[in-house]
């Protein structure tokens, strides 16, 4: 009896649904492997917390990324918290990322290290924000608006710094 799948010793090529099959097994078994290499997943705030602390113990070369991953975990986090009605919450997230972002601005200038990391995710956060802010009321707007502003502005620097490193 012939089986579904390939084998893996066979000399004929795969055929491509089986290996959409065998892809979609892999990501969906591995939680690990479903998030891709920029997308920060910090699911509570304990997680968030701990990133914050080894970000400003960190050495100044490697705060960029790190802030860079802080924010990008604290916009998922602001916009789990809106979706949930916590905006209070959600808007004290806000300040924060505005405050990480002008670190990470300030940073710049010292910090070559992982700066392509840093702007793609920076990119993917940016986009995620935007996604955000078109899911929320217009009350919370405003501020998300003013973040995003602020984080594509982040995002353009650390594109230049990239292009000039």
């Amino acid at each position: 009896m012939r089986s579904p799948l390939p084998c893996i010793h066979s000399t004929h090529t795969p055929r491509p649904a089986y290996l959409v099959l065998l892809l979609v097994l892999l990501f969906t078994a591995n939680p690990l492997l479903r998030a891709s290499s920029h997308d920060v997943i910090l699911a509570d705030a304990q997680a968030i917390s701990d990133l914050e602390a080894r970000a400003l113990q960190a050495n100044p070369r490697d705060q960029c990324f790190l802030f860079t991953e802080l924010v990008s975990g604290m916009t998922e986090l602001a916009g789990k918290q809106m979706l949930d009605g916590d905006i209070e919450n959600a808007s004290a997230t806000l300040k924060r990322i505005e405050h990480y972002s002008q670190l990470i601005h300030l940073g710049l200038a010292r910090d070559t290290k992982r700066l392509k990391n840093a702007e793609m995710l920076m990119h993917h956060t940016t986009f995620r924000l935007n996604e955000i802010l078109h899911k929320a009321s217009a009350d919370d707007r405003a501020t998300l608006q003013s973040t995003l502003k602020q984080l594509n502005n982040i995002q353009d620097e650390l594109l230049t710094q990239v292009m000039l490193h």
